[in-house]
């Protein structure tokens, strides 16, 4: 189903990507020396492009640099969203880390003072080579993605972050982006390639690209220090910025500090700062010292521009800080002059910026909100508009209506400090898709997102799903201005609230669980939730579900839901006799309408919130296993869901914080250390070391899981010494050789064999150990190809009259897909120290 488009019979000015960028929903008004700093801006006709493949691969120091020194227009092309990494701050992984990730690079260059482009590139997991890499990736839609990117930015630079020559020495995605950078650098001029994209955009050639390298691209300081800088830039980017009160790399810091669901809070530092560029291609700087030496920067660039120059020069020399407002009718001429320009690409980013400046100038406040975070396709909406004038200029404002929306006064005169607030009518079209990330509207593959709608490349979002356009009329001069919906809400503890207004389906489907999982042949109940999201006569609920699976009752009906009102009802499910896995989903039908799809709320403090709409799915798993453990202590890490996989199992969970962990740990099976606890929680983990000792040398069970090798000690993890590497295997499929098939961790109370690593998903393990205790045993063994065998990613140690376990397999990402050989040797490795009887399966356990 297709958005309902709708036209204005307006002509609108060139509004380039800065606009979608430019308010991160809460109304920031810049102070006097901050308009000064965008006025002087306006003389700097030059742009950067930085390159690079994840969300926090990009320098935020030297895109800082850029854009607040150098004052150049400034954007960070990540070729993927970060969808394979892990998440420090909460369960989402996958197409919902990268939706996380998506708004934590917005914020970050809302910060620096850059843009944001993507690619379609899916971030798989991680890569050993850009040979791997580009089997997966479809290099010619990427490239695709980037020329068109380069051709509608048109940078003048070009600035990689990794080093194209090294391939296999680092991550293949950052090898790669580097690679397909030295490509497209050249494709975007050639009219041959892509030439589909020549229909409305022009060919474009960079002047040069660079490579920002450091000592660390040299393996060490005294190696950087020996190496022939010839081709070496150096660049000054500790520059204090009076006007902010910060240094560049204190803003850097700010930005790089964005990242939080990847733990990258960062200290700002002040004083001298270099930053180092490898010339690679195009015109050799003139100066050593400036990457945009030798290109022209300045107004003439454009046939016309040397008297904007001299305009500009007046105004900046003539603006007073204590009356920025003296400045106006200068500006307003300098933009007349603009617009008899011949028209050129930077006759739109300027006559932009300038609009803004104009609007920032007077302290011009404007908003429009709805009370209500979300609506369904069909409702009428009250909107308001809140319109304030914080100047000595007289504004007349026209709010302009259109199809959607209707204004009650649509011109009015706006005085000095005045503030008007405005009623208007929001009417939802019948037929309208409900508010989800563009990219992830399709289906896509393991490697690419798919997007039809290519005037979306390279945007990070959508943009607001209703605007409210309007023009101000200022000393004879019409400034356009979109102004987005948004929900506004004033919470208790964080105050004012602005966040994105959603549409909704008219009734969402969940299942409670995303995966469920049946250790014996007893059926177990499946909750599904609806919720009506308008009034609801009747309907009928179904859960479709695989061959072989049966379910009492077949089918619910239900009448006379209220807006908002929300039913669960239980489905009882019962297994086949033989192992078995498959979907499960709930299906609503409300007359000739079905309805099939789950709202996901992702809720962060430091990001907008955001909505994921997609078909509900769960999964419904027979493993075959039995379990042992009927109770665990489950110490959180970074953020897991592997404590719910225990219970799915029928174990009985008790969750504790690192400094939660109760002293008498005796009366718990085993104990589970979450991912990366050593690394969130050191100083805690630390803590506990004697208490865990105790445990186990009196007969407990401690499973700790993968902890990166980041600065964490060989004692530091467990009773018995543990050296981690970085070793890894990415290959999901790669072939597991079992070390030791008689050792009981394979065979009690569930017999492990080459069948139960089938169907693993993105990887099967990292942070491999590489050294560990002679009392360690290591269980399998494997390797990518052409690489050595590794055999730390399972080892088990007697201590005692206990058990010790490490692992490094991707437990956290293989038990939420539902991977049955994952979950039966996860039961023996809990169930390891247990002599009784396997748990009888209860109703209303085996869920996940």
């Amino acid at each position: 189903m297709k958005n309902f488009i709708f036209t204005f019979t307006i002509v609108l000015l060139f509004l380039s990507t800065t606009v979608a960028q430019e308010n991160r929903l809460a109304h920031k008004q810049p102070n006097t020396a901050e308009i000064f700093h965008k006025i002087e801006k306006l003389g700097f006709l030059g742009t950067a492009l930085y390159v690079a493949a994840h969300p926090d691969d990009e320098n935020t120091r030297l895109i800082s640099w850029l854009a607040n020194d150098k004052m150049a227009r400034t954007a960070y092309l990540s070729l993927t969203r970060g969808d394979g990494g892990q998440n420090l701050i909460g369960p989402q992984l996958r197409e919902q880390l990268g939706m996380i990730r998506t708004q934590e690079l917005l914020e970050a260059r809302n910060i620096d003072g850059g843009q944001q482009f993507f690619t379609r590139a899916n971030d798989f997991g991680y890569s050993k080579h850009p040979d791997e890499t580009l089997e997966i990736w479809n290099q010619q839609e990427v490239m695709e993605d980037m020329v068109q990117i380069i051709r509608e930015f048109k940078p003048d630079v070009i600035i990689n972050r990794f080093n194209h020559r090294t391939p296999g020495t680092t991550h293949g995605h950052h090898t790669t982006s580097a690679m397909l950078s030295m490509k497209v650098f050249d494709y975007a001029a050639d009219k041959t390639v892509y030439a589909n994209q020549l229909k409305d955009l022009d060919t474009w050639q960079a002047q040069r690209v660079f490579f920002n390298t450091s000592w660390w691209f040299y393996g060490s300081q005294e190696a950087f220090d020996n190496a022939d800088k010839t081709n070496l830039l150096e660049i000054e980017a500790g520059t204090y910025y009076p006007y902010k009160g910060l240094s560049n790399s204190e803003i850097a810091a700010l930005s790089r500090s964005k990242h939080k669901s990847q733990g990258f809070g960062s200290t700002g530092s002040r004083g001298s700062q270099t930053e180092y560029l490898e010339f690679l291609k195009g015109s050799f700087p003139t100066d050593k010292s400036d990457l945009f030496s030798g290109i022209n920067t300045t107004w003439t660039r454009v046939k016309g521009g040397s008297r904007i120059q001299t305009q500009l020069n007046s105004i900046i020399s003539n603006y007073n800080f204590k009356q920025p407002t003296a400045s106006i009718p200068a500006l307003i001429q300098l933009r007349s002059s603009i617009e008899k320009l011949k028209e050129d690409h930077w006759k739109g980013i300027k006559l932009e910026e300038l609009d803004q400046i104009l609007l920032d100038l007077t302290g011009f406040y404007v908003e429009a909100s709805v009370n209500i975070p979300s609506a369904t396709a069909g409702e009428k909406l009250d909107v308001k508009i809140e319109v304030t004038n914080r100047s000595n200029e007289e504004f007349k404002i026209n709010l302009l209506p259109n199809q959607l929306i209707q204004v009650e006064n649509e011109s009015f005169l706006l005085l000095k400090n005045e503030s008007k607030n405005v009623q208007a009518t929001l009417q939802i079209p019948e037929i309208y898709d409900a508010s989800t990330p563009y990219y992830l509207k399709e289906k896509g593959t393991l490697g690419m997102y798919q997007v039809k709608n290519k005037t979306l490349t390279g945007q990070p979002e959508s943009e607001p799903e209703f605007i409210v356009r309007a023009f101000i009329e200022l000393q004879g001069i019409r400034l356009y201005k979109d102004i987005p919906i948004i929900h506004k809400r004033t919470d208790p503890v964080r105050g004012e609230v602005n966040e994105p207004f959603h549409i909704i389906p008219e009734i969402a489907v969940s299942i409670e669980n995303p995966v469920y999982v049946f250790s014996g042949n007893a059926a177990q109940p499946i909750q599904v939730t609806i919720k009506a999201n308008k009034k609801i006569e009747k309907g009928s609920l179904e859960l479709c579900h695989p061959d072989g699976w049966k379910l009492t009752p077949t089918e619910y009906t239900f009448s006379n839901l209220e807006k908002g009102e929300e039913k669960i009802y239980t489905f009882i499910v019962q297994p086949p006799k033989d192992a078995s896995r498959g979907l499960i989903s709930g299906l609503v039908k409300v007359g000739s309408k079905s309805y099939s799809k789950e709202v996901i709320k992702i809720d962060y403090d430091h990001i907008p919130d955001q909505q994921l709409v997609r078909n509900n799915e769960s999964q419904v798993v027979k493993p075959g296993l039995q379990n042992r453990a009927r109770t665990v202590a489950y110490i959180n890490g970074a953020g897991d869901d592997v404590a719910q996989a225990i219970e799915a199992m029928g174990s009985k969970v008790f969750k504790f914080e690192p400094d939660e962990v109760p002293n008498d740990l005796s009366k718990y099976d085993a104990v589970v250390v979450g991912i990366r606890a050593f690394n969130v929680a050191a100083q805690n983990m630390e803590a506990l070391q004697p208490r865990l000792d105790v445990y186990v040398k009196n007969g407990g069970t401690l499973l700790m899981q993968y902890n990166t090798s980041r600065r964490i000690d060989s004692d530091v993890l467990g009773p018995l010494p543990i050296t981690l590497s970085r070793k890894r295997v990415t290959d999901e499929n790669a072939d597991v050789k079992i070390l030791q098939p008689d050792h009981k961790i394979l065979s009690v109370p569930n017999a492990i064999t080459s069948k139960d690593f089938e169907g693993w998903v993105q990887e099967r393990g990292l942070y491999f150990p590489e050294k560990w205790d002679p009392a360690f045993t290591p269980i399998l063994g494997m390797n990518d190809k052409d690489e050595e065998m590794t055999k730390g990613s399972l080892i088990v140690a007697d201590y005692g009259k206990g058990h010790i376990i490490y692992t490094g397999l991707s437990l956290f990402r293989e038990l939420p897909a539902g991977v049955s050989g994952a979950y039966r040797l996860l039961a023996n490795m809990i169930s390891i120290g247990v002599k009784n009887q396997p748990i009888e399966q209860t109703d209303g356990q085996k869920k996940l």
